[in-house]
């Protein structure tokens, strides 16, 4: 027993690093879910007006609804889906009591986009957002071709001559039938915890096993050199 001392303080000291962690991750996941939940309640609560001042921080996700005018020219976001295809999300600038923002109309195929679009009065209702789409992969825009490979809002804004606000479309009324609105969702915000949990948790289960192969071989090996 003396013998595996050392052994065994330093094989326990591993397998409550590796059980510490996955406690964590246990955590972790159920901060996330909150934290999507509350996000989902959000996105799904009853419209309001769009603030006077929004904010990106505490009105991301803020449900609100206006009427008034698409207008001005359109810029194409290159995106594809699962269920679409390759297209290009549609943004535009959207005059409503007497602001301009930008609104995200949703999506279009590839085949549609020199079709004709004209402004036009519409209700939008959906959600609030400030997309975080660039990293060192991003392209540059390509802005003679009018092809864009992220929103994000401040060159959008600038582009357009609007705020620096963004609706992202889930209702148009009247509908569009060539735009599909593409509505913001959970669906981009990793959730990686319950992953994380089994990896932790598994690796402590194979430190233990592990252990036990290391301590039963040992044993045999003292039980065979004593005879």
């Amino acid at each position: 027993m003396r013998r595996n001392l050392p052994f065994l303080i330093f094989s326990l000291a591993v397998l409550a690093v590796f059980v510490s962690l996955g406690n964590w991750q246990v955590r972790r996941l159920a901060e996330k879910e909150a934290y999507l939940a509350e996000i989902e309640s959000r996105i799904g609560a009853a419209p309001t007006a769009i603030p006077a001042a929004p904010d990106p921080e505490t009105d991301r996700f803020l449900a609100v609804t206006a009427t008034g005018r698409l207008t001005g020219p359109e810029i194409h976001v290159l995106v594809s889906t699962r269920d679409l295809g390759a297209g290009y999300r549609v943004i535009r600038a959207f005059e409503t009591e007497g602001r301009l923002v930008l609104a995200d109309l949703g999506f279009i195929r590839l085949t549609d986009k020199d079709s004709p679009r004209p402004a036009r009065d519409v209700t939008l209702t959906g959600n609030l957002y400030w997309p975080d789409e660039t990293d060192s992969y991003t392209p540059e825009n390509d802005h003679a071709a009018n092809i864009w490979y992220a929103r994000d809002v401040p060159p959008l804004a600038a582009a357009l001559g609007t705020e620096e606000t963004m609706i992202i479309a889930r209702e148009i009324t009247p509908p569009n039938p060539a735009i599909t609105p593409l509505p913001t969702d959970t669906s981009g915000i990793p959730n990686r915890h319950l992953e994380y949990v089994f990896t932790w948790y598994g690796l402590a289960a194979t430190w233990v096993v592990m252990t036990l192969y290391f301590l039963s071989r040992r044993r045999t090996t003292r039980k065979k050199g004593s005879r």
